[in-house]
């Protein structure tokens, strides 16, 4: 019987497999792949002649969304900060950030000419997908007495995004994107702005990653140094 992977466990490991590339400067390799130039994500690695040309659909797992380490600890709890974020409150801001990003991900690849779909196949490319460090910086938990948050920065984060082979589970490439939305000048930070920002984000993110295997696509088979072999 073939081993299945719960879904539970893909953002441990996505977590562990940003690391390297979260680097001060990222290794030439990473789990077999070639780190490889890339002018619009941040780093990119690829299977040594990969070839993305046959892959007309994917299969977009539900993204896995974690917040930066200690930041519900820093915006204090119900039971002891004036300006509270609770568990379930937390939670909730999760939630909604995993839906809106894996709805404009589908979105994305579907205006890009891709065929989502949700079972493996031969032309399918299985792509999964997290973002790490989230960092909200007004979360806004419409509390009574709640004071007003002005910010150049509404937050950020870090996505990872991993792409397999759908029947056979071999690994073709992996990317990592850091970014933080800052303004030139400090705007009210509310649920509404958030939710905006954070959209603006995911879809920059979605629009990227479907752009890119396009472009994966054109240059395939693809050599060691992440050019076009043909």
């Amino acid at each position: 019987m073939r081993a299945r992977l719960s879904r539970y466990a893909v953002l441990p490991l996505l977590l562990a497999c940003a690391v390297p590339a979260l680097a001060a400067k990222a290794p030439d390799t990473w789990d077999g792949l070639m780190h490889v130039k890339s002018s619009k994500i941040e780093t990119v690695y690829l299977q040594p002649d990969a070839d993305f040309r046959g892959y007309t659909k994917v299969m977009i797992a539900p993204a896995e969304i974690a917040f930066r380490k200690n930041w519900q600890r820093e915006h204090g709890f119900a039971e002891d900060r004036g300006r509270p974020v609770s568990n379930e409150q937390a939670r909730d801001i999760l939630e909604q950030a995993k839906t809106g990003f894996h709805k404009l991900f589908v979105e994305a690849y579907q205006k890009a000419g891709y065929q989502v779909v949700d079972q493996p196949g031969s032309d399918v490319l299985r792509l999964s997908t997290a973002v790490v460090n989230l960092d909200v910086v007004a979360p806004d938990p419409m509390t009574a007495g709640r004071s007003w948050t002005f910010s150049r920065d509404a937050g950020g984060g870090t996505l990872v995004i991993e792409a397999r082979d759908s029947r056979t589970g071999a690994l073709l490439g992996r990317a990592v994107d850091s970014r933080s939305m800052e303004d030139s000048r400090a705007y009210l930070r509310n649920t509404v702005t958030n939710t905006a920002d954070f959209e603006d984000l995911f879809a920059h993110w979605a629009k990227l990653s479907a752009a890119g295997l396009t472009e994966l696509k054109s240059l395939s088979p693809i050599n060691a140094e992440g050019m076009s072999k043909k």
